[in-house]
Order: C-alpha cells, then structure tokens, then sequence
C-alpha cells in the first residue's frame, strides 16, 4: 500500500510517532490510509450539511477496515460571488481544489480518497485531481435543495435574478423583490434547478465515479447519508482491488457523460468542465465532441432554468439511471466504481414519469440541450444552452451594444438602455482577459425580467451561470484579451444569430475585422496580483476549457 511510505518499517517511527499524536493506534497502522476531502463550510449552503455526509462517509470507511483522513477544500458560492469582483475568483477555485486534493493526498500517501463535494467548481476539480493522481476515489455529490414556494410557484435562485429585472423595468416593487428573496432558496443545498452543480452531479455518475442514485438525490434525502456510508465502504474495496480512477473513466465514459449532459440540457459550464476534467484522464475532448453528441442525442426533460421541473422531480422520475435507461441505444460500455457497467445500470434503471422523462419519440426537443456556434466572431467557437432559448431567438439579427465589462453593461440594462433588437455585447471577460471568465446571470436575468428575452441577445468572452436562459452565447474564442475578433466589435455592428446553423458572425469583412483588432484597445485597465496574475499567465481559452498549462 502507498501508506506503507508513512507506516511501515523502523525508518518510519518519527512519521507514526505523528500519526499517533493525530490520535491513530497499534491497530490502525495496517489499515487502508483513506482521504476524505471535506468541502463543508459555513458560507456556501451547498455545503453547510456537507459534514453529516463526511460523518456517513467516514463511518463506512471504518465499519470496511479502512482509516480515515478528513482534509478541508474551499468552495466558492457563485451566487454570492455573482456580479462583483469575487466572481473572478470562482472558476480559479477549480484549479485550487484540484490541486488542493493532489497535495493532502500525495504528501501524506492515502491509499485512496472521496471526495465530499456539490457545488459549481468543486465536483470538476475533484474529479480532475482523480483523474490526475489516479489513486483509487470515489465521489459523494451533497444534493440539491428543495424548491421554494411562494403562493403555489415554485422558485430558485434563478427567480430572485429575475424579480431583479422586473422591478429595474418598473414591474414589481421593492417589496415583491423581498418576498423572492425570502422563499426561493428554503433550505441546505445546491440550487434546486439543472444549474452547474446539479448538471456535474449528475455527469458525474454517468460517468461513473458516484454510487447509483447520487447524481439526484437531494440533500435533506435520508437516502444521501445511505449512499454516503456506502461510497465509505466502497473506497475500501476498490483500493483492495486496486480500482483507479483511470481504470473507470475512459473515452467512452466521457461521451456517455456529454450524452446524458445534452439529454437533460445540462449548464453550458459542462463545456469548460468535461474538457478540463479530460484533460488530467489524459484525453483530449473538443467542442466539436458536444456539438456532434447534441445532433444526435434528444433532450427528453425540461429542467429549470429551460423548463418547469427541478432536480426533486427528476429524481422521483427516477434519477440518473432512468436518464440512462431512455438514452442506452446511444450509450457505449464502460466501468463505474459501482461493479457494475454502465449499461447494466442503464438495463436497470425505471423510468417512474413519462412526462417529465420523455421517450426518444416525444422529447422536449429533437436536440440535445448545448449547441456550439462558430463564426467570424468565434472561431474556435462559443456555447448557447439551446434548450433554454425560445423559438423567436433561435434565429435573430441584431445591432450590437458593445460593453468592455459586465458592470458597465449592466448599468447600461437597468438604466433602460438596451431596447428591442439590440445585441449585448460583454468582452475583456475571459478566463484570461477577466481574468477568471465570471459568470453572468446578472445581465442575463435582468433582460429576461425586463421582457427583453425574446427580442435581445448577449454574446460574451466570459461564462454564465447554469441558471441563465435565453439567447445568451458565452465562451466566445478566443477572447478579446487575446485580439480575438469579439474585440473588432463596435456599437451598431449587425450580427447574425443562427442557432439551428451554429454560426455567429458579424457583417465585416475579414479586412475590416483585422484592420480594428490592429486598433482595439480595452477601455477596463486590469492588472491583477496573486492568484490572478498566475491564472492570467497560465490558463487557456474557453474552447479548451480554460485548462491550465
């Protein structure tokens, strides 16, 4: 065992001498050392349960024969960090978890590790330090909430944005604002809608690395803290068998993967994930990959924020498995940490509504929930979650109104100075140019509540939130920073939108596009220090998942 580095032999004594002020006994040093990586904490409520399933976790551990190791991770709360400069933080975090996960676990030589995580960067970064150290892991996602009620509708975080919107339009008052606010968030969890950290759940057991019925069941779900102590036992046997993380998720995993995403019209964040996540697999996935896979695999339920259900209701419809289940003719075979492969989990998986999980014959949409657009505006390409934007904007021309933040555009919306047919245009917002490509649900939602979501557009260099609906295109590469063709954009441009076509262009020559990048300048001087200075140097353009070199 890799423990043995830190246990076994004379040598050894000072480094047992430590593990026993730690609290470890005679008995416990022939024990598989396990990790546990806690990302609970008192500000994210998606984690602020999170240690009750650590509890679970460690107990199966222990009741298999194994030794646990709790470590911290951090985890960033994109809704609060939404729409200020801490959102520039959140997809850095990624990285700093990976990382994080790599150092508890190498420096101190687990045998094996789960990680205890929910939120939007939090389950990609677990899942890349897997796939990085392939050491055997196992992954509990923490749940989502519930929705909340207010007068018999349902609401989330999304419907708290929006209620933004329609009092800046002159729609609801202050006091409609606070109701929102007060019911739609009701409890511990991740947002109750397929936003990004219920959309990486459930990807992550479709690939593989989380029990049967993680990806879905919510975090007040007895069943949660079942499946914990179960992933606890779990870690022991697959370090036993020398199960690794490399030896579960292959290429096929990682199609299977994108398929369930387009099926269920996951977060377009899966776009910069899934790659990332690849990438320390030692595989190399492209936007091209999402897009074939959308053509081809239909989008068979109607999730917020493209839709009336929430994660509860696909989870009574019968979770992941049934999702597997509709889709299996398209699935390929591939290992899980279950024991069994994913297509005998499709085989057994029920489906309990017809409805809200759709046959192939009757979906919600014939394509799948992602569409890639590429242009002479993008490319290397740009994302819009198809699944979430009304027919009217599927195709549309626009004059664009060209922002070089997310602040000043959104001054520019709630002042009322974007009308019928403009396009929005946020730049310099990149993982590079940023930097930290933030999400923007703020602009987006506020166009939404203001009754502009049918007749104006918003195209970015930066990234939006799982909760984002509309014709909102994000990830456009490459990014202004880096002189892409987004930066040649000026006031009263015309742009063409043709989501059916996948094309996003400009009405400019090459020549002339050229001849203004020679000029462009950003008016948003940025010079940052630390950890964004470093990510600044290092990281990639969206189209490769804003990947750290």
């Amino acid at each position: 065992m890799r423990s043995d580095d830190v246990k076994t032999g004379i040598e050894k004594a000072p480094s047992r001498s430590l593990l026993r002020a730690a609290g470890l006994k005679d008995s416990d040093m022939d024990k598989p050392f396990i990790g546990v990586a806690d990302s609970w904490n008192t500000v994210v409520p998606g984690h602020v349960h999170l240690n009750e399933i650590t509890n679970a976790v460690v107990q199966g551990i222990e009741e298999a024969g194994g030794k646990a190791f709790v470590f911290g991770v951090p985890a960033v709360c994109d809704g609060i960090a939404m729409g200020h400069e801490g959102m520039r933080y959140s997809l850095v975090s990624r990285e700093t978890i990976a990382d994080a996960c790599e150092i508890m676990c190498q420096a101190h030589r687990f045998d094996g590790w789960v990680g205890i995580t929910n939120c939007d960067k939090v389950t990609p970064g677990m899942l890349m330090a897997a796939g990085r150290m392939d050491i055997p892991a196992a992954m509990v996602t923490g749940g989502a909430m519930e929705v909340g009620k207010l007068d018999g509708d349902n609401l989330d975080l999304q419907s708290v944005f929006e209620a933004i919107g329609l009092y800046k339009a002159g729609k609801a008052d202050e006091e409609y604002v606070r109701s929102i606010e007060c019911a739609a968030c009701p409890g511990q969890g991740s947002c109750s809608g397929l936003f990004t950290a219920n959309t990486m759940a459930c990807l992550t057991e479709a690939m593989g690395m989380s029990l049967t019925g993680c990806g879905t069941s919510l975090a007040v779900d007895e069943k949660k803290l079942e499946i914990a102590m179960e992933t606890g036992r779990k870690i022991v046997e697959l370090v036993r068998n020398n199960v690794t993380p490399r030896s579960v998720v292959t290429e096929a995993s990682i199609r299977n993967a994108i398929r369930v995403d387009m099926s269920i019209g996951g977060s377009t964040n899966t776009a910069l994930h899934i790659p990332a996540i690849a990438r320390e697999f030692g595989m190399r996935i492209t936007l091209d990959l999402f897009d074939q896979i959308s053509r081809t695999v239909p989008h068979i339920t109607s999730l917020r924020p493209g839709g009336p259900y929430s994660i509860r209701d696909l989870d009574n419809a019968g979770g992941v498995s049934a999702v597997l289940n509709r889709i299996k003719g398209v699935l390929e075979d591939a290992p899980t940490i279950n024991g069994k492969s994913i297509l005998q989990i499709a085989e057994e998986g029920q489906v309990r509504d017809e409805e809200i999980l759709r046959p192939l014959d009757r979906p919600f949409h014939q394509q799948g929930g992602i569409a890639v657009l590429k242009g002479n505006i993008a490319p290397k390409g740009s994302v819009i979650k198809q699944s979430a934007v009304s027919e009217k904007m599927m195709r549309f021309t626009g004059r664009a109104k060209v922002f070089d933040s997310e602040v000043s555009a959104s001054k520019a919306i709630s002042s009322g100075a974007i009308v019928s047919g403009d396009v929005v245009v946020i730049r310099y917002e990149g993982p590079k140019g940023a930097p930290g490509m933030p999400e923007m649900l703020s602009p987006t939602s506020m166009i939404m509540g203001m009754g502009l979501g049918d007749s104006v557009a918003l195209i970015t260099d930066g990234r939006f939130s799982g909760a984002t609906r509309g014709g909102a295109i994000g990830h456009v590469s490459p990014e202004a920073y880096e002189k892409g063709p987004i930066a040649a954009l000026h006031d009263g441009d015309i742009i063409d939108i043709d989501i059916p076509a996948r094309s996003l262009n400009v009405r400019l020559s090459d020549e002339e596009i050229a001849r203004r990048l020679e000029k462009a300048v950003s008016t948003e001087v940025r010079n940052p220090v630390g950890v964004l200075k470093k990510y600044r140097e290092l990281v990639t353009n969206g189209a490769e998942g804003a990947y750290l070199e």
